[in-house]
């Protein structure tokens, strides 16, 4: 049952509602939610009702908290900015591992002397540009979990129905062949610089041929496995989830220089998929289905085994946690007020 889930958050009283983190958030997105539904319903005569009902907020829906409304099931504006936060992640991510991981960079010549500090960075820029991804508006809406990773993990958890989860998953990949097809078409537009995109295999991770397939596999398992019980145990604690979004920088930064010659220390199917795909690299591509995908079921079976204490699960967000798993709009409320009043009351 959901109260004696280990990964559950108790369910408050009324009495202690108030005391919640991000009640008062919550009950804005409600009230605001009901006079959009309002207004929705009674455009249902002009045949768009049921359509824009799905790409509006409702206030009994909480699909990040893995309880859906009754009839929305499926949560396409979720999906679509996950999709962009995805694409944004890899522009990024691709553009500054290949700006100073390609053999042609004069910054990868600079660093020969110095690989365990190059990969080091490239763990660094890679994780950052996840948290640029994860603090843009797109990832406001979603959630901004941008790794199939994380979705199932949140699956796992019961903070993410099933259906949600799938199509998350399809849309990060979709948004990662998205992102790398946009670093390749500027590599057209500026020849050097597709030159550069090529020498470094617009930054696909490739496992090592001086191992066993295998071993890569379980370095990909380790550090998932990490990356996740870190996410989950700052998302867990009101004082730390304000950092979750910040972890996975400074974590690949140490941990890319142990793994990152063994697998390319990925951890994320979708971000190895969109430059596999423009680098045609698919050797023991299995390794960054597999790894990633065992890393997080040991990470869900220790935590519901409370090896490592309780750990109660709030919200399927890396940013923006207050919500209370609803879905906010993809324009903040401030601005979408501003725009509604007339020109001469905008001052």
């Amino acid at each position: 049952m959901e109260q004696d889930d280990p990964l559950r958050e108790p369910v408050a009283s009324k009495e202690d509602a108030g005391a919640r983190t991000g009640t008062r958030t919550g009950a804005r997105t409600g009230t605001r939610a009901r006079e959009i539904e309002k207004h929705v319903l009674a455009s249902g005569a002009a045949g768009l009702g049921r359509l824009t009902r799905a790409l509006y907020p409702h206030p009994d829906d909480r699909p990040l908290m893995g309880r859906p409304a009754p009839g929305r099931r499926i949560h396409p504006r979720l999906y679509l900015c996950e999709f962009w936060a995805t694409a944004l992640l890899l522009v990024c991510g691709v553009c500054s591992n290949v700006a100073i991981g390609s053999p042609l960079s004069p910054v990868a010549r600079a660093l020969a002397s110095c690989p365990w500090l190059l990969t080091a960075l490239q763990g660094l820029l890679f994780g950052l540009s996840a948290t640029i991804a994860a603090f843009s508006p797109f990832g406001r809406v979603s959630g901004a979990h941008l790794s199939p990773s994380i979705s199932i993990a949140f699956c796992l958890g019961r903070r993410l129905a099933p259906t949600d989860a799938a199509f998350y998953v399809f849309s990060q990949i979709s948004g990662a062949v998205l992102g790398t097809g946009l670093v390749a078409l500027s590599g057209v537009l500026w020849p050097e610089w597709g030159r550069w995109c090529r020498a470094g295999h617009f930054a696909a991770t490739i496992p090592s041929p001086s191992v066993a397939p295998v071993w890569a596999a379980l370095g990909e398992s380790s550090t998932t496995a990490i990356l996740i019980a870190l996410i989950l145990t700052f998302g867990a604690h009101p004082g730390l989830r304000r950092f979750a979004a910040w972890v996975s920088g400074p974590l690949f930064f140490l941990l890319n220089p142990f793994e990152a010659w063994l697998s390319g220390d990925s951890t994320n199917l979708a971000r190895s998929f969109g430059p596999a795909l423009f680098s045609e690299s698919w050797s023991h591509f299995w390794v960054y289905v597999a790894g990633p995908l065992f890393g997080v079921c040991v990470v869900l079976a220790t935590l519901r085994a409370e090896m490592f204490g309780r750990i109660r699960l709030h919200e399927a967000r890396l940013a923006y946690f207050g919500h209370d798993g609803r879905a906010p709009y993809f324009v903040p409320y401030v601005l979408r007020r501003l725009f509604r009043r007339p020109p001469a009351a905008r001052g």
